[in-house]
């Protein structure tokens, strides 16, 4: 599993940015208002876990940011070769050779050691299947909730701006309390766009990205260890899967085919 920096690099860059400005006014103190962060972020975790089951919510959010943040997928031309590779000790050595046989790749490995202990073509793919909708629904669980929290977070930004300018015009009699209550309206209206707009959304974003890749990959893998399972040959393999490639990497496998 490997960092996945341009995900880590964005939310950097983006949050960095704003901090340089804030920075160059050489206001630093005055933009951190413990009344607004609790507002803000208070209410952001509120309204998420009221939306969804709070077990549900620590999954999702555990899930989302190790997918979000590392990238610990193999590209679809490398599955591919892996299962082109299984495929030839299959047929060279028998299906219990892949009991043996490495494979990087968990889902592929899982799927060859029932090819191994026998398992039929109908009862693999079905296995299979399920153990792909359940990796694909936990992702979708998480991009769902990054994206509540990218919606939530903007609205409680304006109730904290609402709050803020009651406040403020509740003591218009007090030159002193003006500044403070001013602060809160306006610098919950600022957290809440960086949450939704530097943190929440684009997560959820890559997240959907991610999840529309892993389950292209995860149903090459199904396919094509239900073809290891019937013994067909590398090439004929490599046939079948090669529409799951992107158009550019199908180069490599020309010649199988063809």
């Amino acid at each position: 599993m490997r960092m996945d920096f341009a995900t880590v690099a964005g939310i950097l860059a983006g949050l960095f940015v704003v901090g340089l400005a804030i920075a160059m006014e050489g206001a630093v103190r005055v933009f951190f208002n413990l009344p607004a962060l609790l507002i803000v972020f208070g209410g952001v975790v509120a309204a998420t876990v009221l939306r969804f089951p709070i077990d549900a919510v620590a999954t999702a959010l555990a899930t989302g940011t190790k997918t979000a943040f590392f990238d610990h997928r193999r590209s679809a031309a490398e599955l591919l070769e892996e299962v082109r590779g299984l495929a030839a000790i299959s047929r060279r050595q028998g299906p219990m050779a892949l009991e043996r046989a490495p494979a990087i790749d968990p889902f592929l490995m899982r799927g060859k050691q029932l090819i191994a202990d026998g398992l039929s073509t109908d009862d693999l793919r079905a296995r299979l299947a399920r153990e792909r909708d359940l990796e694909i629904t936990r992702l979708v669980d998480g991009e769902r909730i990054f994206r509540a929290m990218g919606e939530a977070a903007p609205a409680f930004g304006l109730i904290g701006t609402v709050v803020g300018l009651v406040a403020m015009l509740s003591q218009m009699h007090d030159p002193s309390a003006i500044g403070p209550a001013m602060a809160i309206a306006l610098l919950t209206t600022l957290y809440g766009a960086l949450l939704a707009h530097a943190v929440a959304l684009p997560i959820a974003d890559k997240l959907a990205m991610k999840l529309e890749a892993q389950e292209t990959n995860l149903s090459l893998l199904i396919d094509g260890l239900a073809q290891i399972s019937e013994r067909r040959s590398p090439d004929a393999i490599t046939d079948m899967l090669i529409v799951y490639l992107p158009e550019k990497a199908r180069a490599s496998f020309a010649p199988a085919a063809a």
